[in-house]
């Protein structure tokens, strides 16, 4: 391989290269007509996946059954379906059934030669949602779903109860394997019944669905719509020890969100006694709204908002509606009882620290993305600002007492967040005052500092797995949005001005640099845990940068630590066994799972992947962890001087301003690595 820093004698040495290359009589590559594809039927679909299911990953392939699940959900809200089943057989199929009106079967005017049952499923952006003809409001909406279900399937059979009369057709990778047939008479049964096996060309071959997920994506769609029945099964097979998942169930609440919130607060307390929570039609007629809202002592806060019973976990325009609609009715109540602080609050101080669950119904919405992710209607802001508003308005006025203490929290975070601008240190709680920490701490509720950890971890996803795991009494958790800020190169006004690095000094309360105070900090331990792979390493270094140059004390009084998760999980019969590399990996498999017997080897892709009990018991359980204690040399004796300006000089090189410091370190370390260590 050519040396990658070669400078201009490798740039020369290519030239030649291409000269001699052409005197060979070697012909460019051509380029006519000829080379344009034009892709058609479901090929697209194939050769691209991550365009329709966002990628071929674990999400992706879930992605798969929720598709499935919109459809049902589609006929349950528009009146036509009372009953949706869905079940996760040992072989990896799904079915997902309902009685509603089911796949229309007969000719189509456009296609006489086949049904529109088999123009849906083969067919791009084919089906009955793009009008209100048939679905006043809808999940699927780009006729795609199905047919890209049908596309990324090795194996699917569909059956079609209709006019008294069963049908079915079965299709392999996108293509039917026969005509549709008439299955017999059915004269007190109607609707659709789908199984699909996902195609392991597309997946891989070690593809399986988590029968956690799937039971989560059908309670969440039962809370969503109160007047739908979903029923669950799964192979007993399939359900690990530890998973709490049940084989069977029926799930059917007819308090709509509201039995949501109350299942996840549990015995949580709240500031209000009352949950603020309702449905409305949108002005118009256009749609309907519904939502639940509950402000928990400890402020471990969720925001769940879905459009048309379609998850939108980037948010969109119906939440910024939301927003505003809570907001204008909190400062109009503090107007209207004298408090002139509720003229300043935002958004974010009305909503943090609140779980929050908010489900939409619209005509045509747009959605960013086949993935539907987040909601861009922009008249849905207003519609639900209008018709939410009003509504807030009387819960606050309905009781005074209830308005005024949520009122009093509120105003209280927004002082807060005004005094995060003048760079004030915060300190531990007193028992005068509870002090309001950055919205997405969950912070524990032990008031003395010994034995207290903080989890710094990397994303809402994995800080919603480490939030689920930890010990509530002793360990708090902070999710930081991506790599922060790299201070050794980054300018003073640029540090100041960064939300994450903020965050986390009102966190630990123990102030920067010159102001740092031992006694201020809020936690015994600092842990770092990030993901078990490159990413998550160059997380840590940069935590560990900005610990070294801002709080180089915290490190000195041994506070800071690296927790070290798992890259593996290893498992045959009741053996369990966790590995932390692949070299880990490879001496377990030699030298514990030695007995017969299958073996499964898992992967995990990254803290918000793992299972909170699995993240628990290899990374957040004292008993059972291992933790890296970050040193620095004390400087007491003059080889500690040494060692201290060493390795300040060598962070200074390695994260400082000039990347040609860098660049040699690299070279001259070059043919000290291992091979395999590099990760490309």
């Amino acid at each position: 391989m050519n040396d990658l820093f070669a400078g201009q004698n490798g740039r020369k040495t290519a030239g030649k290269t291409a000269k001699a290359s052409r005197k060979s009589g070697s012909k460019p590559k051509s380029y006519s007509a000829k080379d344009i594809e034009v892709l058609e039927g479901l090929e697209p679909v194939r050769r691209r996946p991550g365009m329709y299911i966002g990628g071929t990953d674990e999400r992706a392939l879930h992605h798969l059954v929720a598709e499935l699940l919109d459809n049902s959900m589609d006929e349950a809200v528009a009146g036509e379906a009372t009953r949706i089943e869905i079940e996760l057989a040992a072989g990896q199929t799904v079915t997902v059934r309902d009685n509603g009106r089911g796949i229309p079967v007969d000719p189509h005017p456009k296609f006489k030669t086949k049904s529109a049952l088999e123009v849906i499923l083969t067919t791009l952006h084919s089906g009955g949602k793009f009008s209100d003809k048939s679905y006043e409001t809808a999940g699927g909406l780009h006729g795609v779903g199905l047919s890209v279900v049908n596309a990324l399937a090795d194996e699917l059979t569909v059956e079609v109860a209709r006019d008294k009369k069963v049908w079915g057709q079965s299709y392999s990778r996108g293509k039917p394997k026969g005509k549709l047939k008439e299955l017999g008479k059915a004269s007190n049964r109607r609707g659709t019944t789908v199984s699909f096996h996902p195609d392991p060309k597309i997946f891989g071959a070690k593809a399986h669905f988590r029968p956690a997920l799937l039971y989560r994506m059908a309670r969440s769609k039962a809370y969503l719509f109160r007047g739908v029945e979903i029923r669950w099964s799964c192979d007993e097979s399939l359900i690990g020890a530890k998973d709490g998942t049940p084989a069977k169930a029926t799930l059917h609440f007819p308090g709509g969100l509201e039995d949501y919130l109350a299942q996840t607060l549990e015995n949580r307390a709240t500031v209000t006694e009352r949950t603020f929570a309702g449905e409305a039609d949108l002005n118009g007629g256009s749609g309907r709204v519904e939502w639940a809202v509950a402000w928990p002592d400890d402020e471990d806060e969720y925001f769940n908002s879905y459009c048309n019973t379609v998850p939108t976990p980037q948010g969109g325009t119906h939440e910024a509606g939301f927003r505003t609609a809570v907001t204008k009715a909190l400062r109009a109540y503090g107007d209207l009882t004298g408090n002139k602080a509720a003229a300043k609050v935002t958004g974010d101080d009305t909503l943090g620290g609140a779980c929050v669950m908010l489900s939409v119904f619209i005509s045509d919405p747009q959605f960013q993305g086949q993935t539907k992710e987040r909601l861009a209607t922009p008249e849905a802001a207003k519609l639900v600002e209008s018709s939410v508003s009003d509504h807030f308005d009387h819960w606050l006025s309905g009781d005074p007492k209830a308005a005024d203490t949520l009122l009093e929290r509120i105003v209280e975070r927004s002082r807060e967040r005004m005094r995060k601008r003048q760079e004030k240190t915060l300190k531990r709680q007193s028992a005068a005052r509870k002090l309001r920490l950055p919205g997405k701490l969950a912070d524990c509720t032990q008031k003395s500092r010994e034995g207290t950890e903080l989890f710094i971890v990397e994303g809402d996803s994995a800080g919603g797995s480490a939030k689920q795991a930890r010990d509530r009494a002793t360990q708090a958790v902070l999710p930081l949005r991506g790599k922060i800020l790299n201070v050794a190169s980054a300018t003073a006004d640029k540090m100041n001005a960064n939300q994450e690095l903020n965050d986390l000094i009102e966190a630990l309360g123990c102030g920067t640099g010159p102001r740092y105070a031992d006694d201020d900090l809020r936690y015994d331990k600092i842990i770092i845990m990030t993901d078990a792979d490159v990413d998550g390493a160059h997380i840590a270094s940069l935590l560990m940068t900005y610990f070294f140059k801002e709080m180089p004390e915290l490190i000195e009084n041994g506070h800071l630590f690296i927790a070290q998760p798992p890259l593996y999980r290893i498992a045959q019969g009741g053996e369990t066994a966790y590995a932390m590399d692949d070299a880990h990996k490879d001496e377990l498999l030699g030298k514990v799972f030695t007995g017969r017997g299958r073996i499964e080897v898992s992967r995990f892709k990254g803290l918000g992947e793992m299972p909170p009990a699995q993240l628990k018991e290899t990374a957040m359980n004292p008993d059972t962890r291992t933790l890296l204690r970050v040193t620095v040399p004390a400087g007491q004796s003059d080889d500690e001087h040494r060692e201290a300006r060493e390795t300040a000089k060598l962070v200074e090189d390695l994260m400082g301003k000039k990347p040609e410091l860098r660049l040699a370190f690299i070279q001259s370390h070059a043919a000290e690595l291992e091979d395999g260590l590099i990760d490309v």
